[in-house]
């Protein structure tokens, strides 16, 4: 049945197949359209899986995982000084963030989501996380709030945590910066490196990786402090932050090409 799904999807949306054609191309340069084509298939047929689990994690609870890195994230929250767990469109991501409220139900916990209108799956994921103690600020991609930053900044400063992603542009006006990956220039959101220079928290990377049937291994990579000697100095320091995190995104990308579900454009051209 999800190799169906996957399959319909695939000859629905063939703006998105070009988009996921384009990135395997740049992946894997010495093969030909038709291995790109079955990558972008091979790519949706992962992601059906993502919803699975899902359903299994809530009504059995049947998912197993290891986890790495994840001593140091617990020594700087009992520093109090917070965390921010900067995550990407990589894996089930969404099976971690229910994990990772078990693990940290001692922290108040502040997690960053996109609001998609009708969307009956995400809808009643968001509200089971929300039952679980995670607090949630979703975006609806036309505006953003700067008291948004203001709780962001209240959460770390008080010892929680913050969850966002690196590597998605949710609105029109969003701050953003560019870097390289694989070769392409790329834009990506400037706020979760802001929050770790104004707030004076880590920034831990995050990946879940897919290792069998309803089996994860999580990597933490961290923590990445984000300080400027003066205020002329805080562009050059975020801007280190952010090579920082997508030379990881890359790494994890080449590791395991099929679990990195963007969906959307994401290399803008060329990198000089």
């Amino acid at each position: 049945m999800s190799r169906l799904i996957a399959t319909g999807y695939y000859l629905l949306f063939p703006a998105r197949v070009l988009t996921g054609i384009r990135f395997y191309r740049v992946v894997f340069a010495d093969r030909n359209i038709a291995y790109h084509m079955w990558c972008v298939w091979k790519q949706f047929c992962n992601f059906t899986s993502v919803f699975m689990d899902r359903f299994l994690l809530q009504n059995i609870g049947n998912i197993s995982y290891t986890m790495e890195g994840w001593d140091k994230l617990i020594t700087s929250l009992h520093k109090k000084q917070g965390a921010i767990i900067l995550m990407s469109h990589f894996g089930n991501w969404e099976v971690a963030a229910h994990l990772f409220r078990s693990c940290l139900k001692d922290f108040p916990f502040l997690l960053y989501m996109g609001k998609r209108a009708k969307d009956g799956i995400e809808n009643i994921q968001k509200q089971d996380l929300a039952h679980k103690g995670i607090k949630i600020i979703a975006t609806d991609g036309n505006r953003t709030s700067p008291f948004d930053i203001l709780e962001a900044i209240r959460f770390l400063k008080s010892g929680g945590v913050v969850s966002l992603s690196g590597d998605t542009i949710w609105m029109q006006n969003q701050r953003t910066i560019h870097a390289s990956f694989m070769g392409y220039r790329v834009r990506l959101p400037k706020t979760p490196h802001l929050l770790a220079l104004l707030s004076g928290a880590p920034i831990f990377v995050f990946f879940p990786f897919s290792t069998g049937k309803q089996k994860y291994h999580f990597i933490l990579s961290g923590p990445f402090h984000v300080k400027a000697s003066s205020r002329s100095d805080r562009s050059k320091a975020i801007m280190a932050s952010a090579h920082n995190y997508i030379s990881i995104l890359e790494q994890s990308v080449l590791k395991s090409p099929f679990e990195w579900y963007h969906f959307e454009p994401f290399l803008v051209d060329r990198a000089s």
